[in-house]
Parts: C-alpha cells; structure tokens; sequence
C-alpha cells in the first residue's frame, strides 16, 4: 500500500528493502510464538503470558485481549493471504512478536487501503498497519492532493523504511528507466498510494503534447494483473513488493524491476492522536522486540533487511 508511503499523502501508502503488498473476526489468545488464523481468515497474533509490556496499554485493550489492525491485506510481501487463506506478511510476524510483549492479539481486518484512515478515525480499528508511509500531511490530516485539512490527523510509530520502483514486463519496454520514461504510456498503480502520486506529479511535466495514462486500481495484485496481460507499459508499487512480484510472478518470467527505487520514507503504524497511550505502548513493544531480536528474525525471513531500522520512532516522516 515505501507512497507518501514513499504506501506519502494523506491517504497514501508506500511500501525498500532487499528482496526475499473488514470484518472482525473474534479475538484469538496464542499461547505460543505462532500466529492462529479464525475461520474467516482474520490474523491473530500475541499471548497473555509472559508479557513484560501489558501494563502500558490503555485498560480497554487489556480487558479485551485485543487490538483490532485495519490492512490492505493484498500487499505481498508485507502483508497477503498464503494459499490457505491465512493472513501472512512482515507486519504480520512484527505485530505476533509485538502481541507476545503486550499480551494481546494483534487481529488483522481487511481493507482498502484508502479507507484505513477513515476507519481508524471512526473507530473501527485501533491502528493501521499497512505498509503505510509516515507522511507530515498525513500527521496533520492534510489532503496532498487538495491541501486541505480532512481530519485531525494520526501519529506514527515507525519501524520501516522503504521506496518505490517501477517494473515492467520481463523483456518489454526496455526503454523505460526513469519516471520520466513513462510520459506517452501507461502506468498501472493501487490508488492512494505514492505510486500514484509520484505518476501524478510526472505527468504534470511531460511536453511535446504528451503525458502518462494513469490506472488506479483498489489493491496491487489487480494492477499486477493488468500488467500482466500487456494492459499498461509499466506499474510501480513500493520496492519490497515490486520485489517479490518479479520474484514470485510467474516463477519470475512474468516482470522484471527497471532503474532506482524512489522516495524513500518509514512504514508507520498509524494511531489516533487521541490515543497516546497506546501509541507509546506500540513504541515499547516494537523496541523490545529489537532489542531482544525477534525484529531482525522477522526482516530476515523476508529478506528485507535493507529497509530495517534500530529503533522506533514517533512521527520520524517529513
């Protein structure tokens, strides 16, 4: 969903890094190091045992056992469904190490990424844990696209970093090396994202009478689609996940990455600003984890590490 978030605007996602993308469904209490996926495919992560952090979350949460995470659950490698439907990714296995310092289940709820704000400040979810980027307009609440205030804004908790890439399909538009490239063809992105953004702001410089075709689609596997069927010259999402799309497509004969990633920026965790006493329980967890390593086993089995940081930090975006 590295736009914005490099998943950077304020509903933008970017999703860097090295290469290895809402119904609730009842909390599930784990009492051991694995995440527990409910029928309806929800993930759940975390243990009441053991949890040297429980008493720095608000009482709420603790009576509950759990904190409800609006996702773009259709971002691989960051977070997707395994073929069993289980909720799998980074921000999966970051949030079940997470839950084992809190004592609560991290239970993912699938969404668009565009909406994920909007559910945070209605309540829905307790935070947004998407591959989003930390942005300034989105800490603010400002539309990039308008400059106007729509909201009171959220904080982050970073502990990510990550660009965004262009691709193209293995063996086709050669041509195409930098954004500037794209001006008189096609680009295919998920909407709301630094991709899209970035397509935006490029088109607005293309001369000669030309300028960039751009498709928005709800999530990036629908992007990756239509590319892959020679719908567009090119897409681009955030690096980790352009990445393991030329990776995994196919059996990597489907796309292939073309020049620098771009705009590199944080993954937050977005909270409500109202909400910081949660916000600095996220923050003790996410340091805890790092320093005691589950943190660098999590990037490592991702092959991520590139776009690992050292410590978290709060509302670190610009």
């Amino acid at each position: 969903m590295t736009a914005s978030s490099t998943r950077r605007t304020a509903a933008v996602r970017s999703r860097f890094a090295a290469v290895g993308s809402i119904a609730v469904a009842g909390a599930l209490i784990l009492t051991g190091c694995g995440d527990q996926t409910d029928d309806s495919g929800s993930q759940s992560s975390g243990s009441k045992s053991a949890a040297p952090l429980a008493d720095k979350l608000p009482q709420a949460i603790r009576d509950k056992g759990v904190i409800k995470v609006g996702s773009d659950i259709a971002y691989a490698p960051v977070e997707f469904k395994d073929g069993s439907g289980k909720t799998v990714g980074i921000d999966p296995d970051l949030a079940a190490a997470m839950g084992k310092q809190l004592g609560v289940t991290f239970q993912f709820e699938n969404g668009t990424f565009d909406s994920l704000i909007t559910g945070l400040r209605s309540k829905r979810y307790d935070i947004a844990m998407s591959a989003m980027t930390d942005t300034k307009d989105r800490q603010d609440g400002i539309d990039a696209d308008t400059g106007k205030k729509v909201g009171e804004g959220v904080d982050f908790v970073d502990y990510f970093t990550a660009g965004v890439s262009i691709y193209t399909q293995k063996g086709k538009n050669t041509d195409i090396k930098t954004w500037s490239d794209l001006c008189g063809k096609k680009i295919v992105v998920q909407r709301g994202t630094v991709s899209e953004d970035l397509a935006k702001a490029e088109a607005k410089k293309c001369t000669g009478g030309k300028t960039i075709a751009i498709e928005s689609f709800d999530n990036d596997q629908q992007a990756q689609t239509r590319l892959r069927a020679g719908g567009a010259a090119a897409g681009s999402s955030d690096f980790p996940v352009a990445a393991y799309a030329v990776k995994t497509s196919g059996g990597g004969n489907d796309f292939q990455l073309v020049g620098d990633q771009v705009e590199a920026a944080p993954y937050g965790i977005a909270v409500a600003k109202s909400n910081t006493q949660l916000r600095d329980a996220l923050k003790a967890a996410l340091d805890a984890i790092i320093a005691n390593g589950e943190y660098d086993k999590v990037i490592k089995k991702w092959g991520v590490e590139d776009g690992a940081v050292k410590e978290a930090a709060v509302n670190g975006g610009k």
